[in-house]
């Protein structure tokens, strides 16, 4: 006998972070993904590994999406509080193995200290087809819909440091 999925609201949210990193102009670091079909921007950004501080998972997410050793980055800010955001409905059973309604995010704001040809996106396991800097407006732009709100509260809380 099939049983059915739970439903997304009583699902718990996946713990996770995500890192603001910006170049010295203030420039946002947005990377393309690879596993949508139309194009679709986001910051680095993942789950925290059991045992890891939100801190030390950051670090390690922006190394494996963009090959940024810790040393190349100083971190500049937190959020308050994490920031929640909810996958859409037809997502919920697909990511991270349907055990998730969405993610509850710690973000930081990180300057990048290194120079662009140190970026490769093209680590062991790819998330990002290109990149680019962008200004906080064109990011809002690019970002996939359900995510938007979430970005816009990240990108306010860190408004002071931002082109």
């Amino acid at each position: 006998m099939k049983t059915s999925p739970p439903p997304p609201d009583t699902l718990p949210y996946r713990p996770g972070v995500g890192v603001v990193l910006i170049n010295p102009a203030g420039l946002i670091f947005a990377g393309q993904r690879r596993d949508t079909e139309a194009p679709a921007w986001q910051m680095p950004q993942g789950g925290i590994d059991p045992g890891e501080t939100a801190r030390a998972a950051a670090l390690r997410e922006l190394e494996e999406e963009t090959g940024i050793a810790p040393d190349r980055v100083r971190i500049l800010a937190e959020t308050p509080a994490p920031i929640r955001y909810d996958l859409p409905d037809a997502l919920v059973g697909r990511v991270w193995g349907g055990k998730y309604r969405g993610q509850e995010q710690v973000w930081y704001l990180a300057r990048f200290e290194g120079r662009d040809d140190e970026i490769d996106i093209a680590t062991d396991h790819p998330e990002f087809a290109a990149w680019r800097w962008i200004d906080k407006a064109a990011l809002l732009a690019a970002i996939v819909p359900f995510k938007r709100a979430l970005y816009a509260e990240v990108l306010a809380a860190f408004d002071a440091w931002l082109a």
